[in-house]
């Protein structure tokens, strides 16, 4: 993968409800050699409790802050357009790609999300190989090819 260690251990966080999903995206990972650890959440309301250290994720060790998030749209009580702008909204998060993978292929949703800052929008695969391939090539692109700034790093421009 790439020669760049920060890079390939910056963590993932997985924002996804579906229990089929979360093994596809792990599968996916391990499939594709992705070593980035790969976190978990199951609501909107525990992906801020997570990105801001709150809740159950006070601590650094808790809730490593993570290069890359895997959004779902529809999530139980916050819906994922609310947690995207509330990332997007908050200095110390709004550089963290986010990457909506989600069921709807909608054009208002679609449309909303990069309006309040998505940085690629991808309609989950039915087919199970195809949705595989999808959260690989996402892992690859995001973790391996793509400049991603410091998660930790204030920079004033």
């Amino acid at each position: 993968m790439s020669t760049n260690s920060r890079i390939e251990m910056l963590p993932v966080l997985l924002v996804e409800d579906d229990a089929e999903d979360i093994y596809i995206a792990q599968r996916a990972f391990e499939q594709g050699k992705i070593a980035n650890p790969l976190h978990v959440v199951r609501s909107g309301e525990e992906a801020l409790e997570f990105l801001q250290r709150t809740g159950c994720y006070v601590g650094a060790a808790e809730a490593p802050r993570p290069g890359l998030i895997l959004l779902d749209l529809n999530l139980p009580g916050m819906r994922g357009h609310e947690v995207l702008e509330r990332i997007k909204q908050d200095p110390q998060l709004r550089r963290i790609p986010v990457v909506v993978l989600t069921t709807s292929g909608e054009e208002a949703d679609v449309c909303v999300c990069y309006d309040r800052g998505a940085n690629t929008y991808i309609v989950k695969p039915v087919a199970f190989d195809k949705f595989l391939e999808a959260v690989k090539t996402v892992g690859r692109y995001w973790l391996v090819v793509a400049k991603l700034p410091d998660p930790c790093e204030d920079t004033q421009v």
